[in-house]
C-alpha cells in the first residue's frame, strides 16, 4: 500500500475534504491523526475512522499550542492542512475589514502556524499538502477576498517549496465540492446552487470529497512534484 506504516496529520481532518483524505489515508496503509477545534467534531470523525486514526483538538492560531500538539506526535510523514470556514462573498462595496482578516486568520495565517510547528518533525521524504480553490484563478465579482487567500496559499507553496526543500510542499484547489463548507445555505439554495455549477463544467456535475482526497494522496505519494497548485475542479479553469 502506498503509505504503509507512514503517519499523516490532517488539519482539519473530521468533515468534508479532510475525512475524505483520512479515509482515503487509512485506505493506502497509514495512521492517521486528524485535528480540528473541537473534540466532538474529532470524537465523531474518529469512531468514522476506526483503530488506525487518532486526534486531538488543536487551535491552529495558537503558536505555543501548536508546538505542544506536534511535540507529542513526534516523527511524522505527512502533513495535510484543509481547515477553513465557508467564504463568503464580499464585494468590495461592502468590505468589512475585521471580517475580511478573520477569513485570513484560519485560512492562511493557521496554515502558517501549522507548518511552522509541523516541520522539525517531519521526516526525510515527506510532504507537506495545503489548500486553495479555484477562485484563485478564476474570481468571479464578489470574490475579491477569496481569490486573495487562494493567490496567498499559492504563493506560500512556492515559497515554502524552495525553503523547506527536500521535503515537498503542495496545494490542492478544489472547485464546487459537496460537503459542510455549504452548510450555511438552505437544502434548496444548496441544491439549485450544486445542478447549476455541475451543468456549467465539462465533466458535467460538481466535485464530491472523494474526488478531491485523490489530489491529496497523490501529493503525498509522487515522489517528484513540489510547489505545484493542483487544480481539481471539473474543468471550471477552463469555462
Amino acid at each position: 500500500m502506498l503509505l504503509q506504516d507512514q503517519r499523516v496529520v490532517i488539519i482539519g481532518g473530521t468533515s468534508g475534504i479532510g475525512l475524505a483524505i483520512a479515509r482515503a489515508s487509512i485506505a493506502a496503509g497509514a495512521t492517521v491523526i486528524v485535528a480540528s477545534s473541537r473534540q466532538s467534531s474529532i470524537d465523531a470523525a474518529l469512531a468514522d475512522l476506526g483503530p488506525s486514526a487518532t486526534g486531538q483538538p488543536v487551535d491552529v492560531q495558537d503558536t505555543d499550542a501548536v508546538g505542544r500538539f506536534f511535540d507529542a506526535l513526534g516523527d511524522i510523514d505527512h502533513l495535510v492542512y484543509t481547515a477553513g470556514e465557508a467564504l463568503s462573498l464580499m464585494p468590495i462595496s461592502d468590505l468589512d475589514l475585521d471580517r475580511a482578516r478573520g477569513f485570513f486568520q484560519t485560512r492562511y495565517f493557521g496554515a502558517l502556524n501549522i507548518v511552522h510547528g509541523a516541520v522539525p518533525h517531519l521526516r526525510p521524504g515527506g510532504s507537506v499538502t495545503l489548500t486553495s480553490g479555484s477562485a484563485g484563478e478564476r474570481p468571479g465579482a464578489g470574490w475579491a477576498l477569496a481569490a486573495s487567500v487562494c493567490g496567498a496559499i499559492a504563493s506560500l507553496t512556492r515559497a515554502l517549496a524552495i525553503e523547506l526543500a527536500p521535503i515537498r510542499v503542495n496545494t490542492v484547489a478544489p472547485g464546487v465540492v459537496r460537503s459542510p463548507l455549504w452548510g450555511q445555505m438552505s437544502d434548496t439554495a444548496r441544491a439549485e446552487m450544486y445542478e447549476g455549477a455541475g451543468a456549467a463544467l465539462p465533466v458535467g456535475r460538481i466535485g464530491e470529497v472523494e474526488d478531491i482526497a485523490r489530489a491529496y494522496l497523490y501529493c503525498m505519494t509522487q515522489g517528484y512534484g513540489t510547489g505545484a497548485v493542483i487544480n481539481v475542479d471539473g474543468g471550471a479553469l477552463l469555462v
